[in-house]
């Protein structure tokens, strides 16, 4: 630990067994990056004593992948961490982390990257996300997911895969009382996934959702432009715990950005606060599906 730290301090206390082991290695590889900044150390006099690269250093500062323990007690000897109840602290960590995610089994699916994403999204406090495309990944009926999900891919069995992990997300998500503020753009409510009859059954679920306390909803009308602020999605997640930064999440075709800095993660609450004061009032946005349905009717 740095200089004046516990490992029973609030700053420093066990992560929770509940936790994701995404979230486990951020936070370890937070302590380790301060613990080697405090000694004075480069990042490549630490890829040096556990025999690796200075991207494997940076990896595991950043919790972007699984941790071996040896390595993390070489690297406490390198930082002459002595106090056994330091070394335990953090080897504590280094063996939660590599315990396996729910998700695990779905992960002859996933790309890497999302798998990240997940381990992220089942420790946030909260999420606040903009979604210019389609309806949020958390708020779709099964049959508009598996609208969405055909899109891109074709084999049945992957499809029904990646459906069954969309429903046991959701279900994670809103059972454990998280918050989600959505501001949804009107473009993606009124862009056609798979028949009308797929498209109202989304727009009743969205209505009958607007009651959900942990929910705050909003959508983005095309006379406001405001959009154009942020015109691709973005997803911000919030963390309770003091040492695990927010994050943006940006999603690509064949890859995702995590932004932690505070300057990046401040622009992007910013733009959502603009595109938000936009949009309807979380009062009267059931009134504005109604209105889609009663044309779509």
């Amino acid at each position: 630990m740095p200089e004046g730290t516990r490992p029973d301090s609030p700053e420093n206390a066990p992560v929770e067994r509940s936790a994701a082991p995404t979230v486990v290695r951020v936070v370890l590889g937070t302590q380790l990056r301060k613990l080697r900044e405090a000694r004075g150390i480069t990042a490549q006099e630490a890829a040096r004593a556990i025999r690796g690269s200075e991207s494997k250093i940076s990896r595991i500062e950043l919790g972007r992948n699984a941790v071996r323990e040896i390595d993390i007690a070489d690297l406490l000897n390198l930082y002459g961490v002595t106090d056994p109840a330091e070394q335990e602290y953090l080897l504590t960590l280094a063996s939660q982390a590599n315990q396996q995610g729910w998700w695990y089994r779905y992960q002859d699916v996933l790309p890497a990257w999302f798998i990240t994403y997940l381990g992220l999204e089942e420790s946030a406090d909260s999420i606040r996300s903009f979604d210019a495309q389609f309806v949020p990944a958390l708020l779709q009926t099964e049959e508009y997911s598996a609208a969405v999900i055909g899109l891109r891919e074709s084999a049945a069995d992957k499809v029904d895969k990646l459906i069954d992990l969309r429903a046991e997300r959701q279900r994670r998500f809103w059972d454990s009382g998280r918050k989600l503020w959505a501001v949804i753009d009107e473009m993606a409510l009124r862009r056609p996934v798979g028949s009308q009859a797929i498209m109202q059954r989304q727009l009743e679920h969205l209505l009958a959702a607007s009651a959900r306390p942990t929910l705050t909803m909003q959508v983005t009308p095309f006379r406001t432009g405001s959009s154009y602020v942020a015109p691709a999605t973005f997803s911000i997640l919030d963390f309770a715990r003091a040492e695990l930064p927010d994050m943006v999440y940006l999603e690509h075709l064949t890859n995702a950005l995590y932004l932690d800095r505070p300057s990046d993660v401040s622009q992007y609450a910013e733009a959502l606060s603009e595109i938000s004061a936009s949009s309807t009032a979380p009062e009267q946005t059931a009134d504005f599906i109604q209105g889609m349905l009663a044309e779509l009717a």
